[in-house]
């Protein structure tokens, strides 16, 4: 296989993703952004959390959320988790890294308030630990995962949402997240600033 198709096999792969995804997770896309509108108009806020490229994911999402996403807006209450680096190696060290999202939620969340939490495999052990600390504060709970869903999907309940990514390679369901985060964003921006 020469290079060209082998990167044919990427837009190929992401765009069979995509389509899969669209089909499972639409419906479900367009409940979250109604609890986050619900949320946000309540004075309450979104954290968003995640590892690795699921932690740029949660900035990215925030940054869309407190900036703008495609029409001029107030900014709208949003925090990524995953970017205060003292917060983050003052609990890792002085706690275990499974605390590190678990903490900020208990200091931050409050009830009505929803965690975003994202992770590819559903597995990640500090995604699980800030989704029981959002559990005690009574938030709901938006869980982007893939594969099987992992335990994340295992942990949540009738208020929250589990999107499921229905497919196994990684890279895949990044590309699908960040679809997601757009899908949502415009969504909420749609319901408070209608348009087309």
């Amino acid at each position: 296989m020469d290079l060209i198709q082998r990167v044919n096999e990427h837009f190929i792969e992401s765009i069979a993703a995509k389509q899969q995804a669209m089909e499972v997770l639409s419906p479900g896309i367009a409940v979250a952004a109604e609890k986050m509108v619900a949320c946000l108009m309540n004075e309450g806020k979104v954290l968003a959390c995640g590892n690795g490229g699921s932690a740029a994911d949660a900035q990215h999402f925030a940054a869309e959320m407190v900036g703008r996403f495609e029409k001029e807006r107030p900014g709208l209450a949003a925090l990524s988790l995953a970017t205060d680096s003292s917060a983050l190696t003052a609990i890792g060290n002085d706690y275990d890294f499974d605390m590190i999202f678990s903490k900020q939620v208990r200091a931050l969340g409050q009830t009505g308030d929803i965690l975003l939490a994202i992770s590819t495999s559903g597995n990640s052990a500090n995604v699980i630990e800030a989704i029981h600390s959002a559990h005690e504060r009574q938030m709901t709970v938006i869980a982007f995962t893939g594969k099987d869903g992992g335990q994340i999907g295992e942990l949540l309940t009738s208020e929250d949402i589990l999107l499921n990514v229905p497919v196994y390679r990684t890279a895949r369901i990044q590309e699908v997240h960040i679809l997601m985060i757009h899908a949502l964003c415009d969504a909420i921006d749609y319901m408070l600033l209608g348009g087309e």
